[in-house]
């Protein structure tokens, strides 16, 4: 995989040298799991380290500095920047202990944002990058999210991450809980940060109950199902074959 770095002055560059070096080196021991466990079979063609102004106005136009295509990962590395951008999906309002988190987001929490990224390239995920997702973006967003957040992470940091996304996911619930989680993107794009976001935390929380109280914790057999459900004709959408909707109303109710 190269390494390619698109800053716009070797003075920025240099300022996320090291982080860069240590999420390299990081990446490597994620792929190997990745390989060994989740079918990982080709890895993309390259990394993009460039800065959150050109990740999300030269080389796409969705406001999260961090995304993958069919051949190459686009992300920044610049902290500073994903804690402000943390602190903008919040759309100002008065959660302060939230505002606190994401200030502080730290450098582990930004890692399982490349490995995300990483982890689309798994052949256990049904859909191609060139083909027009439907019905199951969820399912694959979360379990991105859903794998290095377990994996990477301290059962304290996970957790942590786990409460703060659960209060969000309370919070933006009037206002985007409506839409179905199997109309992810298709609304959420349009929107602001927060509209977008609340699909992820949302599917990173519905994989989470999957794995951890469907599956108790084994993961394999989530995509088993999963593929029944492709290899059966796709006659339900992902949601309803999983009973995931239905399923997570009465958790929260209890």
């Amino acid at each position: 995989m190269k390494h390619i770095f698109a800053f716009e002055s070797i003075e920025e560059y240099k300022k996320h040298e090291s982080l860069i070096q240590r999420f390299r080196n990081r990446l490597d021991d994620y792929q190997v799991i990745l390989v060994e466990n989740f079918a990982l079979t080709e890895e993309p063609k390259a990394i993009v380290w460039t800065s959150a102004e050109l990740a999300t106005s030269v080389f796409s136009k969705i406001p999260i500095p961090a995304f993958t295509n069919e051949d190459t990962i686009y992300i920044t590395p610049d902290l500073t920047a994903w804690r402000k951008r943390m602190v903008e999906q919040l759309d100002g309002k008065d959660l302060p202990h939230i505002q606190h988190f994401y200030e502080n987001f730290s450098e582990n929490l930004l890692f399982t944002i490349l490995a995300h990224e990483l982890t689309h390239h798994s052949d256990l995920f049904i859909d191609e990058f060139d083909e027009e997702r439907v019905d199951s973006i969820w399912f694959e967003e979360g379990m991105c999210e859903y794998l290095p957040k377990k994996l990477l992470l301290s059962d304290s940091e996970f957790n942590a991450i786990t409460a703060v996304e659960t209060e969000l996911v309370d919070v933006f619930n009037e206002e985007y809980g409506l839409r179905s989680l199997d109309e992810f993107g298709s609304a959420s794009y349009k929107g602001s940060l927060s509209s977008i976001m609340f699909d992820y935390w949302r599917s990173f929380l519905a994989i989470k109950f999957l794995v951890e109280e469907r599956y108790q914790n084994d993961v394999r057999l989530v995509f088993e199902d999963y593929r029944k459900w492709h290899e059966g004709g796709r006659k339900t959408s992902l949601s309803s074959y999983f009973k995931i909707e239905q399923i997570m109303e009465k958790t929260d109710a209890r």
